[in-house]
């Protein structure tokens, strides 16, 4: 119960203080503000990046799909173990992708999936450096393709080698201006093209728009630009097979690795890469981020800390008649380190919360500005407030020992 009165006694001294010298403290503050308010911002951009990160895989691969090839990994690899791979592994070509279906079609779905850079004309207008995709009609039945207007191409267009095409918003808006575009034609590699397809806008991914596709047919990209020679293939469990992604994965491999003739106990000879290695492999790549930038970030706390320190020091010197005064009447060193510690502590948690409260507010406001993601979290909260309560706490123990410690009739002759 002492202790709880004591410690009411010091945090009333202590507020009296801080109120008595309140450009002195705001002064003092502005280095745990601007700490706290680095570390929080710091932490929104590691877990803004993630959670970009996050949607950007997912509308990659889906929720639930994988994607198979001849080499797959997500990783630093090294050209001795690209080449290993390249050639130990099969190359996934088109009969292998009819064998598939014929044997597991039933339960999973599977697309071809390649890409290349073309220019694409229209309407007397040319787009430069467009993504050109060849895939399945199932493609929209695997991963996110979604259409606004119109629709995707059908399987019999797809086996009878149509030249339709699904574009997106940056293609459209270059080539047609403001018409819709279905209907209209596109030329690709000097092939004239039906659009079929308009898709939603989809914005950027590491400063590359995504609103520049053109969906066509993989027996037509085939034709058009080679590569039968093997190509990724997506592949998702049919929703009335109640298979997971890891069940349809393992049959998809199962397939694979008798129609590739794998000897049981070797590894599988092709790759293969699921949603959650791609996020396994980017918050890696994150964790190492936050362990160098995050310390480094923390920095300015010790710098506030030690100007915490600093201050303490002139508050003990200036208020030594005070502390003569309160020994003289009963104080014990207990309690004038209490009352010097609570200032301390106080006066770094209002600076912590403060630089939380910047932190939000900088993130925010940039995020609006200019369109980054910035996710303030919980934990990098916790970790701010708590650092910077330890900060007032190891600053403010030197001089409240020092006050302390003083001799009573020493203080009572200080001026």
């Amino acid at each position: 119960m002492n202790f709880y009165r004591n410690l009411a006694t010091a945090s009333s001294l202590a507020l009296d203080s801080i109120r008595a010298h309140k450009l002195r403290s705001f002064l003092t503050l502005l280095g745990v503000i601007i700490g706290v308010a680095s570390v929080i911002l710091v932490g929104a951009a590691i877990d803004g990046l993630g959670a970009y990160a996050e949607g950007i895989t997912a509308k990659a691969f889906g929720t639930d799909s994988y994607m198979f090839a001849q080499v797959a990994a997500v990783g630093r690899l090294t050209r001795k173990q690209i080449a290993a791979k390249q050639k130990y592994n099969k190359r996934i070509r088109p009969d292998d992708v009819a064998y598939l279906r014929a044997m597991t079609g039933d339960r999973i779905l599977y697309s071809p999936y390649q890409q290349r850079t073309e220019d694409v004309k229209g309407d007397n207008q040319t787009y430069e450096g467009a993504s050109i995709l060849g895939s399945s009609s199932t493609l929209p039945d695997i991963r996110d393709v979604p259409i606004i207007d119109g629709r995707f191409f059908t399987e019999t267009e797809e086996r009878m080698k149509q030249p339709v095409a699904v574009i997106g918003e940056d293609i459209r808006s270059t080539l047609f201006q403001e018409k819709s575009g279905i209907g209209r034609h596109i030329r690709v590699s000097g092939i004239e093209f039906t659009v079929i397809g308009l898709l939603s806008r989809q914005g950027s991914a590491f400063g590359r728009s995504l609103d520049n596709p053109v969906y066509m047919p993989i027996t037509v990209y085939q034709a058009l630009f080679g590569g039968k020679n093997g190509s990724p293939v997506f592949g998702k469990a049919r929703p009335s097979s109640g298979l997971s992604m890891d069940e349809s994965l393992d049959v998809t491999r199962a397939a694979l690795r008798t129609h590739f003739h794998a000897s049981p106990g070797k590894e599988d000879n092709f790759d293969f890469l699921t949603p959650d290695s791609v996020r396994s492999f980017v918050d890696s790549i994150l964790g190492v981020i936050a362990a160098i930038v995050v310390p480094v970030t923390s920095i300015s706390l010790l710098v506030g800390g030690i100007v915490i320190m600093n201050i303490m020091l002139v508050s003990v010197t200036e208020r030594t008649r005070e502390i003569g005064i309160r020994k003289s009447l009963g104080a014990r060193q207990s309690d004038i380190m209490l009352q010097f510690l609570t200032e301390s502590v106080m006066l770094s948690i209002v600076g912590g919360l403060i630089g939380v409260a910047l932190g939000a507010l900088v993130s925010a406001g940039l995020s609006v500005l200019f369109g980054a993601t910035l996710k303030v979290t919980l934990p990098y909260v916790l970790l701010s407030v708590f650092v910077s309560s330890a900060v007032g706490m190891v600053s403010g123990w030197y001089p409240a020992r020092r006050a302390a410690r003083m001799d009573p009739v020493v203080a009572l002759r200080a001026e």
